[in-house]
């Protein structure tokens, strides 16, 4: 299914967040992981990733470091900083309160009215 680019937006940098959370990652890393967690349904480009990783590394929400991968080649890994878990937390508490307004409207709410 292709998703609203507006609810994606909004929930960008809650995801390369979660990404984050367990290990270090470097970009096309964090492509690869969010498509496979997602059952494919989040496609994230390089156009979109890696505004959102320096907006956040300026933020001082991450930190990057450089690392040769096997093969030879240098990557940029990302990991998050105390500021950035903190970031989620809250990022996490705004999704749940947002995700069950969104289920209230959906279901008519607990304290609907009826109009009819």
């Amino acid at each position: 299914m292709k998703f609203d680019k507006g609810l994606i937006a909004g929930s960008s940098t809650l995801l390369v967040l979660a990404l984050l959370e367990k290990e270090d990652m470097y970009g096309y890393q964090m492509i690869e992981a969010l498509a496979r967690r997602s059952n494919d349904a989040f496609q994230m480009q390089e156009g979109t990733l890696y505004p959102i990783l320096h907006a956040l590394e300026k933020e001082k929400y991450l930190s990057s470091y450089q690392q040769q991968a096997p093969t030879g080649r240098q990557r940029k890994y990302y990991r998050l900083t105390k500021k950035g878990k903190r970031l989620l937390d809250e990022k996490r508490t705004e999704w749940a309160a947002f995700h069950k307004g969104v289920e209230d409207v959906l279901s008519g709410g607990a304290n609907a009215l009826s109009y009819s």
